[in-house]
């Protein structure tokens, strides 16, 4: 079968919700809490433009009062026979999960029931969310949930693993032989998680390195789940986006969140995060030659393996050349930000001094989809000395939510004291 149809870039997109919610919260705080909950009780064929009753529902995964969250738990049972009302449970069952609140449980639950994949495995995410203790019904009902697809089957093993729930032994060890590693992945973590078995985990490593980008990041995101700080070496070095490796290494080097990083696993996480593509482990046929056409294909590729072969094959070019590519980058692709990160990294691990101004543009950008450039500026001020920027680092360091973020900034800071 192929990549597309095992693994969707939009089930990985799930794994950055902090990144992504807040971006969500930027993108509707134009709408009052009163307008979103008049908007999703209103017949989408009464309005003018539908898709406001879904974005309403987004909306008010960032409000907090009781009567949002009365509004989202009636959206459960909007009618799916219109495509806006489908469209807008699933987005509602989404937003339950944001809003972290275990009397949405029984709801939640509901919709377990529902012919929907979409709408089931977003329950199923939410139920891991919020992160309560099920009562038996409530287990019986979420394992009953492994008999659907392949994606599904995943979110429910991930439930279990993320909630410890060791009832579902059998069933799911069961999974672990599955040829989609989505599922045999999930499966195995489950294993070493809840039940000690460490020694699944072995074929993990292996998929760090696979050819097809799908299965590595899903190795990425299991070895996180399955909580042996022992993989974070292997998982460092894996060729996917730098924001999804530091969100399963955080999970492991600090699982409660407090944004503290023991001193044993400090240098990796160091690594990870000042994420030199010399230090990832890249094929050779991901590597492309030093020349800006070739560059600019591989930096517009979907693979992240592929982008940072582009990404090196920039830093090996002569400096002279090397800064003349980085401005014609700069002007056609700086927009994108996958292609942004990449750029300001490559400036601070070649100590480009004269494109310091990339630096400190990547820097004061407050867009939450150029956080990972942030992270790459301030390890680039480090190695640039670029003092000037203190004050701005302290501001980040003092105000972001992202823990990457911040705790690059920290480091930055008392290296440039």
């Amino acid at each position: 079968m192929a990549e597309n149809s095992k693994m969707p870039v939009a089930f990985f997109r799930k794994q950055l919700t902090s990144i992504m919610a807040e971006r969500f919260d930027i993108l509707f705080e134009g709408l009052s809490e009163e307008k979103a909950l008049e908007l999703l009780r209103t017949n989408p064929e009464d309005l003018s433009n539908p898709v406001e009753k879904y974005t309403a529902a987004t909306r008010l995964a960032a409000s907090r009062s009781e009567q949002s969250l009365e509004g989202l738990i009636e959206a459960i049972q909007l009618d799916p026979e219109n495509l806006f009302n489908r469209i807008t449970r699933r987005k509602v069952l989404e937003a339950l999960g944001r809003r972290r609140d275990a009397r949405a449980l029984p709801a939640l639950f509901t919709a377990l029931a529902f012919d929907d994949e979409t709408s089931v495995i977003n329950a199923v995410d939410s139920i891991a969310q919020i992160g309560a203790a099920l009562n038996s019904n409530q287990s019986q009902k979420l394992l009953c949930a492994l008999r659907g697809s392949d994606n599904q089957k995943r979110s429910v093993i991930q439930t279990h693993t993320r909630l410890g729930l060791a009832g579902g032994e059998e069933e799911i060890a069961a999974l672990e032989q599955e040829e989609n590693p989505l599922v045999a992945g999930a499966a195995r973590a489950y294993a070493a998680r809840v039940h000690g078995r460490l020694d699944r985990l072995v074929p993990l490593i292996h998929q760090l390195t696979d050819s097809i980008a799908g299965r590595r990041r899903a190795a990425v995101i299991d070895l996180g789940d399955a909580g042996d700080v022992s993989m974070l070496p292997h998982l460092v070095t894996c060729p996917v986006s730098m924001p999804l490796r530091a969100k399963s290494a955080f999970q492991l080097v600090d699982p409660e969140k407090t944004g503290t990083v023991p001193t044993a696993h400090s240098d990796l996480i160091i690594q990870l995060l000042q994420d030199d593509p010399a230090m990832l482990s890249l094929q050779k046929d991901w590597i492309c030659s030093s020349n800006l056409t070739e560059i600019e294909k591989n930096l517009q590729h979907r693979d992240e393996g592929k982008q940072y072969g582009g990404a090196l094959s920039l830093m090996n070019m002569p400096q002279e050349l090397q800064i003349e590519t980085i401005d014609q980058l700069r002007s056609r692709y700086w927009s994108d930000y996958g292609a942004n990160y990449l750029l300001t990294a490559v400036v601070g691990l070649k100590n480009v001094e004269e494109r310091s101004d990339v630096v400190r543009t990547a820097l004061a950008e407050t867009l939450p989809q150029y956080a990972k450039s942030r992270v790459a500026a301030a390890w680039a001020c480090l190695r640039l000395g670029l003092t000037d920027q203190v004050e701005l680092l302290r501001d980040i360091q003092n105000t972001a939510t992202w823990i990457p973020l911040k705790w690059s900034c920290e480091h930055a800071l008392k290296g440039l004291s």
